[in-house]
C-alpha cells in the first residue's frame, strides 16, 4: 500500500563543513487544524530525532527561541551559530515528511545532508511562521520533542500528542477529529450525529466481549484494543 503524505518540511542548509553556517525554509505542507495537527507532530518529530545529536549547552538557547518565537519577538541572528536567510543560493536542501502508511502515522526523515542544528532551527523557525492562534501548541509540541529521549516512531507521536489515544487515532484518520475517530472505533462510521447514550453503552459492552481473549480476541491486541474501545466510549458520553 502506498503511503499518503501528511505533512511535509523543506529545509535549505549550508554544508556541515562550511565555514558559514546559514539555514532557510523552503516549500512546506504544514496541517496544524486542529493544533498540533500534522505539522506539529512532524516539526515536533524533527526535533526530537536531531535534538539528541547536539550539544546540551545549546539547549537553554533552543528552548529561549521556542518562547521567543512563540511571543512574536523579533530574533536577532545568528542563532545556534546559525543564521536564518532567505536566500537559498548555493544552500543544500532536505526534506522531513510525516506520512500514513498501512493506516499508521510514520516519519520519513532525510538524513546526512545537514547539520543536526539546522534540521531543528528550521522546524522552530517554520513553527515561528504559524498564526498566533495556533504557534502556541505547535510550540509546546516541540518542546514536548526537545525533552524526547526514546525511539522516533509511535510512542514519540503518542508522548506529543499527550498520551491520547483519540489524538493519534483521529490524525491517523485524517479528521483530526476525536469524536468521528471515537465514532470509527466503536463501529458507527457514516454517523451524522452521536448515537444515544444507551445504544453507545450496548455497542461498547458488545465490542469489549469480542476483544477479550476469552471470547476469541487475540491476546497479544486485546489491552490495546480494550483501552482503545474505553477510550473512545469516554469521548462519546461526555459530547
Amino acid at each position: 500500500m502506498a503511503s499518503v503524505l501528511l505533512a511535509e518540511l523543506e529545509i535549505f542548509h549550508s554544508r556541515p563543513i562550511a565555514p558559514t553556517r546559514r539555514v532557510a525554509l523552503g516549500q512546506s505542507r504544514l496541517p496544524v487544524d486542529p493544533a498540533p495537527g500534522h505539522g506539529g507532530v512532524l516539526l515536533g518529530g524533527v526535533v526530537a530525532r536531531f535534538s539528541g545529536e547536539m550539544d546540551p549547552d545549546l539547549f537553554p538557547d533552543i528552548f529561549a527561541l521556542t518562547r521567543e518565537l512563540e511571543a512574536g519577538l523579533r530574533i536577532a541572528q545568528p542563532r545556534l551559530r546559525h543564521r536564518l536567510q532567505q536566500d537559498v543560493v548555493g544552500l543544500g536542501s532536505s526534506v522531513q515528511r510525516l506520512v500514513k502508511s498501512e493506516g499508521e502515522l510514520a516519519y520519513n526523515f532525510e538524513e546526512g545532508k545537514g547539520a543536526p542544528e539546522q534540521f531543528v532551527l528550521g522546524a522552530i523557525y517554520a513553527a515561528g511562521e504559524l498564526p498566533l492562534v495556533t504557534r502556541q501548541p505547535v510550540m509546546e509540541t516541540i518542546r514536548k520533542g526537545l525533552r524526547w529521549s526514546g525511539p522516533v516512531g509511535p510512542s514519540l507521536i503518542f508522548h506529543l500528542l499527550g498520551g491520547s489515544a483519540a489524538a493519534v487515532g483521529s490524525l491517523s484518520m485524517g479528521t483530526g477529529d476525536p469524536v468521528l475517530w471515537a465514532l470509527e472505533v466503536l463501529g458507527f462510521g457514516g454517523t451524522e450525529a452521536t448515537p444515544a447514550k444507551k445504544i453507545i453503552q450496548t455497542r461498547f459492552r458488545d465490542l469489549l466481549r469480542d476483544a477479550h481473549p476469552d471470547h476469541g480476541g487475540g491476546s497479544d491486541d486485546a489491552a490495546d484494543r480494550i483501552s482503545e474501545l474505553t477510550e473512545a466510549r469516554r469521548i462519546l458520553l461526555a459530547s
